[in-house]
Order: structure tokens, then C-alpha cells, then sequence
């Protein structure tokens, strides 16, 4: 019988608190700390998919939601803000999970969030980043200045990325995984935009790409502890 996700609550202080879901199947081996993006919280179909394609393979998620999202505004958290929610759903995830290796990222802006986390301080008992989509610039201005905190990454970072993400120019991307060195592993996805839709002349759908992206992540996750860092 497939799992079913859990409504847990996480706690980030004494004044503050989030809604998560926990999806875990019975066989995890580790757990994905799963961060919404910008503009769509942990229900958004998207996030919904990904997780129910992990478990089918073994890796439990913990999504969550920004203190933003939850409280129904559209504007995002500060980056302490959005960081400190993000060690609080690590911590979480670990407390409902011991034993299980833990893996961090999101999203976009979730998977941003996470990483100037990780480079502030690394967040306890994760191994690995993985980002579906990160937001390397603004739509239309090509750089990589966001990236600049990623060298004081020290664990793997896998990035998934659509070849037709406009947050994210394919050259950029390449240049970027060149410098951080075998750190860092990049998967193209063919035709892939930054929500991860694919057109109908690429032979292909949404829900094909979800299975590709899943199938990436369970090879990369499997190999974690032969990798550096």
C-alpha cells in the first residue's frame, strides 16, 4: 500500500511555527528536505509529484512551508528568515526520522534558501544538496552572482535543471558546475522550462519529466557516500 503523507507541525522559535507534510515510505533510506518555491507552497502540484515519485523509490520528504507562505503573504522571507525555517525543518526531519540520511534543498527559492543555510553553517546530519530548478538570476538578466555563496558549500550538490529555464541560462549553469568541480553534479532536462513543463513537440510530458527527475535523484542520492565532501 503506497504511503501517505502526515501533517506535521515545526516548530523555528518561540514565536514561530509551520506547517509540514511528511511523506515516508516504509523502506526510506533517506529523507529529502523538500523547500517550496517563490510563488506556490508545499501543495503545489509540482512539489505533490515529486514527493509521491521519490517514496515509489524509497526516499522519504519532508516538505514545508516558509513563515510567508504560510501566513498568506506573497512577498518572501528575508534570507534569516527563510534560513531559519530551513534548519528547522532539518532538525525536524531528523527528530521523525533518526537513523535515515538526510538530504536538503528545494525548489528555487527553496533550494537558494537552503544553500546560503548550508554555506552560513552546515546544517547537522545532511549530506547532500539537491536543487530542482535553481533561480541562478532573474528572468531576462543573465549572471551568476547568486551562486557566489555555493563555494563555501562543502557537501554534493546536484542540480536539476531545465534547458530552457529562464532563471537559469544553460551556459551559466555548465560554466558554474565547472567551477565547483566534482562537487557538484548537473542533469539537464531537454526542453525543460524552470516549472519543469515540456512542450508537446518534445515528445515527451510533465509527468514523463517528473519520472526523469526522480530516477536522477535516486541514482545521485544512492551514490552519496562515495562522493566528496
Amino acid at each position: 500500500m503506497p504511503a501517505t503523507s502526515e501533517s506535521v507541525t515545526i516548530r523555528i522559535d518561540g514565536s514561530r511555527q509551520v506547517s509540514g507534510l511528511l511523506l515516508a515510505p516504509p523502506a526510506a533510506r533517506v529523507c529529502y528536505v523538500f523547500a517550496h518555491g517563490a510563488g506556490a507552497g508545499m501543495r503545489h502540484a509540482f512539489m505533490a509529484a515529486i514527493a509521491d515519485a521519490l517514496a515509489a523509490r524509497d526516499i522519504a520528504t519532508l516538505r514545508y512551508q516558509f513563515p510567508y507562505m504560510e501566513s498568506g503573504s506573497k512577498r518572501p522571507d528575508t534570507p534569516k528568515v527563510a534560513q531559519a525555517a530551513v534548519r528547522a525543518a532539518v532538525a525536524h526531519a531528523a527528530s521523525l526520522l533518526p537513523g535515515i540520511g538526510l538530504i536538503a534543498g528545494g525548489k528555487s527559492f527553496g533550494g537558494r534558501m537552503t544553500s546560503q543555510a548550508q554555506a552560513h553553517e552546515p546544517l547537522p546530519g545532511v549530506t547532500g544538496l539537491a536543487f530542482f530548478g535553481f533561480p541562478l538570476h532573474p528572468a531576462g538578466q543573465p549572471s551568476s552572482d547568486r551562486a557566489n555563496h555555493l563555494a563555501g558549500v562543502h557537501v554534493p550538490m546536484l542540480f536539476l535543471q531545465g534547458t530552457r529555464d529562464e532563471l537559469a541560462q544553460l551556459a551559466l549553469v555548465r560554466q558554474l558546475q565547472q567551477q565547483l568541480g566534482t562537487i557538484a553534479t548537473l542533469r539537464e532536462f531537454d526542453d525543460a522550462d524552470h516549472s519543469f513543463h515540456v512542450r508537446k513537440r518534445s515528445g515527451r510530458d510533465d509527468a514523463g519529466v517528473v519520472v526523469e527527475l526522480a530516477d536522477a535523484f535516486a541514482q545521485w542520492s544512492k551514490a552519496l557516500g562515495t562522493r566528496p565532501g
